[in-house]
């Protein structure tokens, strides 16, 4: 094969391999010559779509993953392209947890993992969860000193650092090379990048990437084809296609935040094999290569003009930083009085909780007795029934009421105590809505004055004067903590079944004090002297009922507000938590924004530097064009129609690869993954 047919398959070889990673490039602008280059133009991308279908699938998968790569999780989002504005949508997915993220339309699923979306015209944006084996993977792995180590053992060691990530690709098809079959896996390109803090990583390496560093950071990126030394036949010894990113580092206190890979084999599907049949067509293309390669050459023009301006707007930068600064100051003073206010809080809010701990001790005291005082009352009155010669079954604190109504009602012809007691009834009753809002004002008063009154003694007895109480900013904190504690109170479960009861037991009391006044007594006056003698009975039953009831409210008021202490002591104790972790946040935060602010210097030069880097930019692209080509004009060796027939399966089968979930066979695709692996602290 003559020199020219070498040269173009090479290019459109190199142009398959370096579509993903181009940018890269850009950093070469540290190391070139100075030559300012010309106006830049746009590189056309070929349009592989098929322009018939009525729908697409634009699929990510978001692979969590520990700091080993390992994964924990993976989530999958896909958005339906509703090209031709259907009313639904036919859908094929394996996922679990499917969500509608971007919409509230519905879909139905079928056999086979159908779905079917009703999208109403419009497109679709859903996310799920996958248990499926991924076609790639990422693994890292560590050594410290050139022994291996474990991501959570090298968090905090010194020394001579090294991190490999090597990839894995399990996705493949068996094509017909030559007459032979052989694997062909699915093209996929991996990009790697993480964020490398230049205080704790110095003298960086890295194989198979390129590094940039800012002066504070270092980002450290690389690329990775696993499979595609395999699928294009080509001898390790002429050219090594990367497998693999490594990085080595001298670190002290080792610790580093996430990595990110994003794999595509969207760059393969792309390719243009129609241009590989016959040397004129590759002709033709290196032409047209050669036009994109100047092209990008002169693009360089751009970044050096935005970076100029970008060092024209520094001095802004530089301004805020400053004003940034001296907000975090006073942000940190705010925070410390804060964190001082809340444990002041928490000592008064202890205080409250046990002093309101004895009075609920004495509840079950103050309750036995007056119980006892209620039986020795009715026993008094069974003695006396019996006497009369009644016979009536025996009176207890729960059915008193009930059988002297009877009674008294058999011995009054008249019936006067029933109707006056059926009038007294009806009118409580109107009043019901009236007395539940007492008892609610009464119920909220109660808590709001025990507490508000504790915390403040509490603050007094810390030595803080009224003027100090009453400053805005720590009255501002005392109503929220205490009305956030009230209303809470106020909502819970136990709380409302208090209202409801003692509701019923004011109601209940509302009417034993109405028919034991002037107005009813006058009315039963006529009654039989036995009924009036019952009546008086149990008017005296009804008082200490009504006594008992009180009591009962009161012990029960005792024990919700200590309740409520309760959980305002450990409310108290959140806030002076979360006041603490607010004091040290904030300090922090301080401490890097000083940090920022003493960096800035360091941040111009950079600019400056990039500014002056980015004239070298074109001649680092030529060098890159003329040693990448010249080693992949060795790796093809001549053989012209091997090299078309792979370059034809890899299209084919990287355009085959279009979903990891599912999809119809009408629509179109495109796929990408996205790795996170979790940092090292």
């Amino acid at each position: 094969m003559n020199n020219t047919a070498k040269k173009v398959i090479s290019i459109l070889l190199c142009t398959s391999i370096i579509t993903g990673t181009v940018g890269a490039g850009v950093y070469s602008i540290a190391s070139a010559e100075h030559t300012k280059p010309s106006a830049a133009s746009t590189i056309k991308r070929t349009e592989t779509k098929r322009k018939s279908a009525n729908s697409e699938k634009d699929e990510t998968v978001y692979v969590l993953s520990d700091a080993n790569g390992n994964v924990q999780k993976v989530i999958v989002s896909d958005w339906l392209k509703n090209i031709s504005a259907s009313q639904s949508l036919n859908d094929i997915s394996v996922l679990s947890d499917i969500e509608n993220v971007k919409g509230d339309e519905g879909y139905s699923t079928g056999s086979e993992n159908s779905l079917v979306w009703d999208s109403d015209g419009n497109d679709i944006y859903y996310k799920g969860i996958s248990d499926n084996e991924l076609p790639i993977g990422v693994s890292i792995s560590y050594k410290l000193n050139g022994t291996d180590i474990s991501p959570e053992n090298l968090a905090g060691k010194s020394g001579k650092v090294t991190i490999r990530f090597d990839y894995a690709n399990n996705v493949y098809e068996m094509k017909e090379i030559n007459g032979k079959q052989e694997k062909i896996y699915v093209p996929f390109a991996m990009l790697t990048g993480m964020i490398l803090d230049n205080d704790v990583f110095r003298n960086i390496e890295i194989t198979n990437g390129k590094l940039l560093n800012d002066g504070m950071r270092t980002v450290a990126a690389g690329a990775a084809f696993p499979g595609l030394q395999e699928s294009l036949g080509i001898d390790k010894e002429t050219l090594e296609i990367p497998q693999y990113i490594e990085i080595t580092a001298d670190v002290t206190d080792f610790s580093m935040g996430m990595t990110a890979t994003i794999a595509t084999n969207e760059i393969f599907s792309e390719m243009d094999t129609d241009k590989l049949d016959s040397a004129d067509d590759l002709n033709d293309s290196l032409n047209e290569l050669t036009d994109a390669m100047t092209q990008l050459e002169n693009g360089s023009s751009d970044l050096y003009d935005g970076l100029c301006e970008l060092l024209n707007k520094s001095g802004e930068l530089v301004k805020g930083v400053y004003q940034l600064a001296d907000g975090s100051k006073k942000l940190t003073d705010g925070a410390k009085a804060l964190d001082s206010g809340a444990a002041e809080l928490q000592s008064g809010t202890a205080q409250l909780n046990s002093g309101l701990k004895t009075l609920l001790e004495n509840n079950d005291a103050l309750n036995g007795g007056a119980k006892q005082v209620f039986d020795t009352l009715l026993e008094t009155a069974n003695a006396q029934i019996a006497a009369a010669g009644l016979d009536v079954p025996a009176l207890t604190s729960g059915n008193y009421s009930s059988i002297l109504d009877e009674t008294i009602s058999s011995l009054d012809e008249s019936n006067v105590y029933e109707q006056a007691l059926s009038q007294v009834t009806e009118a409580v009753g109107a009043q019901k809505n009236y007395i539940r809002s007492q008892v609610e004002k009464t119920v909220r008063q109660q808590i709001t004055e025990q507490v508000s009154a504790a915390v403040v003694q509490q603050m007094k007895d810390k030595g803080m004067t009224d003027d100090m109480i009453q400053d805005d900013e720590v009255q501002k904190q005392i109503a929220a903590l205490i009305e956030s504690n009230v209303n809470s109170q106020m909502l819970s479960e136990t709380v409302k079944k208090l209202i409801n009861e003692q509701t019923e037991l004011q109601a209940e009391k509302a009417i034993a004090e109405s028919m034991a006044s002037d107005e009813v007594q006058e009315k039963l006056a006529a009654a039989s002297k036995g009924a009036q003698s019952l009546i008086m009975l149990k008017s005296q039953l009804d008082s200490y009922n009504s006594f008992y009831i009180g009591l009962l409210s009161y012990t029960n008021g005792v024990s919700q507000a200590a309740d409520g202490a309760k959980k305002l002591t450990s409310g108290a104790a959140s806030l002076k938590s979360g006041a603490s972790q607010l004091s040290k946040g904030a300090g922090d935060l301080n401490t890097g924004i000083k940090k920022l602010q003493d960096s800035t210097p360091a941040l111009i030069s950079g600019i400056t530097q990039l500014r002056d880097g980015s004239l070298k930019l074109s001649d680092g692209l030529q060098e890159f064009d003329e040693k990448g080509i010249s080693k992949l004009v060795n790796a093809v060796n001549g053989d012209l129609s091997c090299l078309s027939e792979r370059l034809k399966a890899i299209k084919s089968v990287s355009s085959g690869y279009t979903t990891f979930s599912g999809i119809t066979d009408d629509m179109d695709g495109q796929i990408k993954f996205f790795f996170r692996t979790d940092g090292i602290e």
